[in-house]
C-alpha cells in the first residue's frame, strides 16, 4: 500500500519553477491533490470494508410476486424496518444501510433472511414479524460466503467496483499533463536556464543599483517640477550654449542615465558603489541574457507545448464529465443477483446489498464537482492563452517608469516565459528588463572600467614614442576610463577597438593633447569636448573598416593640420565621405589615405588650396583617375604607393610646387616621361623604388635640382653617365638591382653623402668613388667585391660602411684613418675585423658618442 505523500510527489516540481506557475496552474495542482485524496480514500475503503451481503429469495415468495421484479430490481419503498427485539432474537440485518451478517451461535436451521418480502396483505406481514425465528434457508456459512463473492462480481456495475482506480488514473494523467512542459527535454533545458538567469538578475546588486538611481532621478525631477519656475535659475546646466556648434555638429545625446553636476542628492555613495565581484557577475549576466535571448527567440516550442497540454486537459475534462455523469444513477444499495448456481446452493435468485453504495455515490458527486471546477479553469486558461498575443512581450511600462528607454520588446518563447512570470510577480520582469538594456550595460561597463583603470594604473601605461612625446595606448576596453582625462601632460592618445568610446567635457583639462588615434573606435563627443578638440587638436588618425565608422565631427575640426584615414574607401563608397565634408578643414596640411581607391575622391580637392602633403597607399588596387591632382598646386610632397601604376602620371607634371615624389611599389617599367620633370623646378627628391624599371633615360640630367634619387629594387643592369651629371645629388640608392659596374663618373658627384649599391653584382670599386669625400654612408654589401682600396681613408666623414656578403680576404689598415667610423658603423664579418691591426681595432672601438655627434 502506498501513502498519500508518495502519490502527491508526482505533482511536485522544483521550487524554482514556481515563478512559472500562474494562479490557475497552482489551483489545478491543489485540485489534483484533492482528487488524489478522493481516489486513495475510496480505494482504501473499498479494499478494507467493501462487501456484498446476499440472501436467497424463497421460491413461494418469488412465484407469488414475480411480476414486480421484472425490471431486475426490487422495490422496497413500502417495507418497514424490524424492531429492536426482533433484531436481537433473529439473524437479520441491523439496519437498512449496514452489511448483513450471520450469527455463528444460532443454528443454521433457524437462520433466516432479514430481507423484507413483498406480502399480499397486511395481516400476513404482521404474522411474519411475530415469527422471531424467521424463514429457514437451509444454507450454511460457507455457502453464504460463496454467494456474496459471486454476486459481488455479477450483480454490481463495473463502475462501482473500479471507481477509485479510474479516479487515480485520470488524476495522474492530469498531473502529468500539467507539468509535462517542465519535463520535456527540449523545453526543460530552456526553462531551467531561464529560471536560473531570472533568479540571478532579480538578486543582482546591479539591478538594485540601476533601479535605485532611476528612483532617485524621478524623485529629483518631481522635486524640481514642484519648486516652480522661480527655482529654474538655480539648476542651470554646466554646459553653456556659448560657442556651441551648429545643429549639424555631432554630439552625445544622453539617453539613459541623466546626470547633472548641480544635483548632489543623486550622488548617494551607497547607491553608486558596486563591488568588483558583483560587477563581473553582472557583466556575465548581460552576456548570458544576450545569448539566451538569441537562442529562445528563434522558436515557440514552449508556447505550443503549454497550449497543447492545456487542450489535452480540457478534452480530458469533457471526456470524464460525459461518461461519469451517466454512472451516478447506477450506484445502488440493493441489487438482484442470478448466479445460476442452483445445483450448488438450491436457489436461483438472491437479493444483495452493497454497503459502500452511499459512500461511493457521495465520492462520485464530489469528484464530478472537482472535475467541473478543474474544467472551468482549463477553459479560462485557453481564454487567456488566445486573448492576447503571448508570443510578443512589450516592456513599454518598464520603459516609462525607468530611464532605460532602450529596453527592446521580445517575442516567441522568450515573450511567453515573461508573460508567465508576470502572473507570478511583475517585479521579476521589471528587474529582468534591466539586463536587456544597452544603456544599463554601458553604465555597468563604465563603472567597472573606472574601478579597474585608476589614475595610477593609467600613469604606468604612459610611454615615450619615437617623437619623444608622452603617449597612452588603450586597447580593447569597454570604454574610455574617466581617469584618462586627468593625465593633463599627455600629448598622444591612442584608442583602439573601443566601440563605446565617449569623450566627455573633461578632455578640456588635457591642454597638451595634440594627437589623437581612433582605431576602429567611432568615438562620440560631448559639446564642450568638441569645442576643445576643434581648437586644440592638430593630428588625427582614424582607422576604420567601413567609412560610416568615421565620426562626423572629424570633418569639423577647423584647426586640424594632419589627417590620417586608414580603411575601406572604394569607388562605391567614396560619396559616403561627403562631398562637402573636408571643406571645413581649412588648416589641413597633410592628408594620408591608406585604402583601396580606384580614383582620387573629388572631395579631397576641397582641401587642395592649402594641402602641402598628400599620401595615398593603396592595397594593390589600380589607381586610374588622377586628373584631380592638377588642382593641388600647393602640394610639396606626393606619395602614390602600391597603386599599380605602369607609367608616371602626367597630372604630376602640373604640380609646380612639388618637392618630393614617391612612387613606391608600383608596376612602372619605363620612365621616359622623366624629361617632363624639368618643369618642376623645386623637385629635389624622386623615389621610384620597388618597381620594374629596366633602364634610366639620359633625360634625367634635366632635373637639375635633384638631391635624392631612389631606384632600389628594380631591374637595372647599368647606371648611365647622365645620372652623375646631377651635381646636387646627395643620396643615390640603387640597391638590389643587377648592376655589375660602378661608372668612373661617380667621382663627379662631389656632394654625394649617401651611396647604396647593396645586393648587386659589383666586383671592383673604382678609385674615383673615393673622390666623393663627403660620403657618410657607403653600402657595398652582398656584391662580389674582392678588395677594398686603401684610398678609403680619404672618406673622413664616413660613419657607416657596409661590406658584409662580399669576397673579401682582408680589410685595409687605412680604415683607421676614417675618423668618424666606429665598429658599430662597420658591417663586416667578424674574422675580417679580427684580422685588422690592433691599433686600427683600438681606434674603431673607441667611444662613438662624441665623434659621431660632432660629425652630424
Amino acid at each position: 500500500m502506498f501513502t498519500l505523500a508518495e502519490v502527491a510527489s508526482l505533482n511536485d516540481i522544483q521550487p524554482t519553477y514556481r515563478i512559472l506557475k500562474p494562479w490557475w496552474d497552482v489551483f489545478m495542482d491543489y485540485l489534483a491533490v484533492v482528487m488524489l485524496m478522493v481516489a486513495i480514500f475510496a480505494g482504501t475503503m473499498q479494499l478494507t470494508k467493501d462487501q456484498v451481503v446476499c440472501l436467497p429469495v424463497l421460491q413461494s415468495t418469488v412465484n407469488s410476486k414475480a411480476q414486480p421484479s421484472t425490471s431486475g430490481k426490487a422495490d422496497f419503498t413500502t417495507v418497514e424496518t424490524t424492531t429492536g427485539q426482533e433484531e436481537e432474537a433473529s439473524m437479520r440485518t441491523v439496519s437498512f444501510g449496514s452489511a448483513p451478517t450471520v450469527t455463528p451461535d444460532i443454528p443454521l436451521s433457524r437462520a433466516t433472511s432479514s430481507q423484507y418480502q413483498p406480502t399480499e396483505s397486511g395481516q400476513e406481514l404482521k404474522k411474519e414479524r411475530k415469527d422471531s425465528s424467521g424463514r429457514k434457508t437451509n444454507l450454511d456459512f460457507q455457502q453464504y460466503v460463496f454467494i456474496n463473492q459471486m454476486c459481488y462480481h455479477l450483480a454490481l456495475p463495473w463502475y462501482s467496483k473500479y471507481f477509485p482506480y479510474l479516479v487515480l488514473i485520470h488524476t495522474i494523467i492530469l498531473i502529468v499533463s500539467s507539468n509535462f512542459w517542465f519535463k520535456y527535454p527540449k523545453t526543460c533545458s530552456k526553462i531551467e536556464h531561464f529560471v536560473s538567469i531570472l533568479g540571478k538578475c532579480f538578486e543582482s546588486p546591479w539591478t538594485t543599483k540601476a533601479l535605485s538611481e532611476t528612483a532617485c532621478e524621478d524623485s529629483e525631477e518631481n522635486k524640481q517640477r514642484l519648486t516652480g519656475a522661480q527655482s529654474l535659475p538655480k539648476y542651470v546646466s554646466t554646459s553653456s550654449d556659448e560657442g556651441s556648434p551648429s545643429a549639424s555638429t555631432p554630439m552625445i545625446t544622453k539617453s539613459g542615465f541623466k546626470f547633472s553636476a548641480d544635483k548632489p542628492m543623486i550622488e548617494v555613495p551607497s547607491v553608486t558603489i558596486l563591488d568588483k565581484k558583483d560587477g563581473e557577475q553582472a557583466k556575465a549576466l548581460f552576456e548570458k541574457v544576450r545569448k539566451f535571448r538569441a537562442h529562445v527567440e528563434d522558436s515557440d516550442l514552449i508556447y505550443k507545448l503549454y497550449v497543447g497540454q492545456t487542450v489535452i486537459k480540457t478534452v480530458k475534462f469533457i471526456f470524464i464529465l460525459c461518461y461519469t455523469a451517466n454512472f451516478v444513477n447506477t450506484i445502488s444499495f440493493e441489487h438482484i443477483c442470478n448466479p445460476k448456481v442452483e445445483h450448488l446452493i438450491g436457489y436461483t435468485q438472491f437479493e444483495c446489498t452493497h454497503n459502500m453504495a452511499y459512500m461511493l455515490k457521495k465520492l462520485l458527486i464530489s469528484y464530478i464537482s472537482l472535475i467541473c471546477v478543474y474544467g472551468f479553469i482549463c477553459l479560462y486558461t485557453l481564454f487567456w492563452l488566445f486573448r492576447i498575443p503571448l508570443k510578443e512581450y512589450s516592456f513599454e511600462k518598464v520603459r516609462e517608469e525607468s530611464s532605460f528607454s532602450d529596453i527592446p520588446d521580445v517575442k516567441n518563447d522568450f515573450a511567453f516565459l515573461l508573460h508567465m512570470v508576470d502572473q507570478y510577480d511583475q517585479l521579476y520582469s521589471k528587474r529582468f528588463g534591466v539586463f536587456l538594456s544597452e544603456v544599463s550595460e554601458n553604465k555597468l561597463r563604465e563603472i567597472s572600467l573606472n574601478h579597474e583603470w585608476t589614475f595610477e594604473k593609467l600613469r604606468q601605461h604612459v610611454s615615450r614614442n619615437a617623437q619623444d612625446k608622452q603617449e597612452l595606448h588603450l586597447f580593447m576596453l569597454s570604454g574610455v576610463p574617466d581617469a584618462v582625462f586627468d593625465l593633463t601632460d599627455l600629448e598622444v592618445l591612442k584608442l583602439e577597438l573601443i566601440p563605446e568610446a565617449k569623450i566627455p567635457a573633461k578632455i578640456s583639462q588635457m591642454t597638451n593633447l595634440q594627437e589623437l588615434h581612433l582605431c576602429h573606435c567611432p568615438a562620440k563627443v560631448e559639446q564642450t569636448a568638441f569645442s576643445f578638440l576643434r581648437d586644440h587638436l592638430r593630428c588625427l588618425h582614424v582607422k576604420f573598416t567601413d567609412v560610416a565608422e568615421i565620426p562626423a565631427w572629424v570633418y569639423l575640426l577647423k584647426t586640424l593640420r594632419e589627417l590620417y584615414l586608414i580603411g575601406n574607401l572604394n569607388s562605391e563608397n567614396n560619396k559616403m565621405i561627403g562631398l562637402d565634408s573636408l571643406r571645413e578643414l581649412r588648416h589641413l596640411k597633410i592628408l594620408h589615405v591608406k585604402s583601396n581607391l580606384t580614383k582620387i575622391p573629388p572631395n579631397i580637392t576641397d582641401v587642395a588650396p592649402h594641402l602641402t602633403k598628400l599620401v595615398i597607399h593603396n592595397d594593390g588596387t589600380k589607381l586610374v583617375v588622377l586628373n584631380s591632382l592638377k588642382k593641388m598646386t600647393n602640394v610639396a610632397e606626393l606619395e602614390l604607393q602600391n597603386c599599380e601604376l605602369e607609367r608616371i602620371p602626367h597630372a604630376i607634371f602640373s604640380l609646380s610646387n612639388l618637392q618630393e615624389l614617391d612612387l613606391k611599389s608600383n608596376s612602372i617599367r619605363t620612365i621616359e616621361e622623366i624629361i617632363s620633370f624639368q618643369h618642376l623646378k623645386r623637385l629635389t627628391c624622386l623615389k621610384l623604388w620597388h618597381n620594374k624599371i629596366v633602364n634610366i633615360p639620359s633625360s634625367i640630367t634635366h632635373i637639375k635640382n635633384l638631391e635624392s634619387l631612389y631606384l632600389s629594387n628594380n631591374k637595372l643592369e647599368s647606371l648611365p653617365a647622365a645620372v652623375f651629371s646631377l651635381q646636387k645629388l646627395r643620396c643615390l640608392d640603387v640597391s638590389y638591382n643587377s648592376i655589375a659596374l660602378i661608372p668612373v663618373e661617380i667621382g663627379l658627384l662631389q656632394n654625394l653623402q649617401h651611396f647604396h649599391i647593396t645586393g648587386n653584382k659589383v666586383d671592383v670599386l673604382p678609385k674615383q668613388l673615393f673622390k666623393c669625400v663627403k660620403l657618410r654612408t657607403l653600402c657595398l654589401g652582398q656584391n662580389c667585391i674582392t678588395s677594398i682600396p686603401d684610398k678609403v681613408s680619404q672618406l673622413l666623414q664616413l660613419t657607416h660602411l657596409e661590406l658584409k656578403g662580399n669576397c673579401l680576404d682582408r680589410l685595409p689598415a687605412t680604415l683607421g684613418q676614417c675618423q668618424l667610423l666606429r665598429k658599430n658603423g662597420l658591417l663586416v664579418e667578424d674574422h675580417l675585423f679580427d684580422a685588422l691591426p690592433p691599433e686600427v681595432k683600438e681606434v674603431l672601438n673607441q667611444d662613438t658618442s662624441i665623434p659621431f655627434a660632432n660629425g652630424i
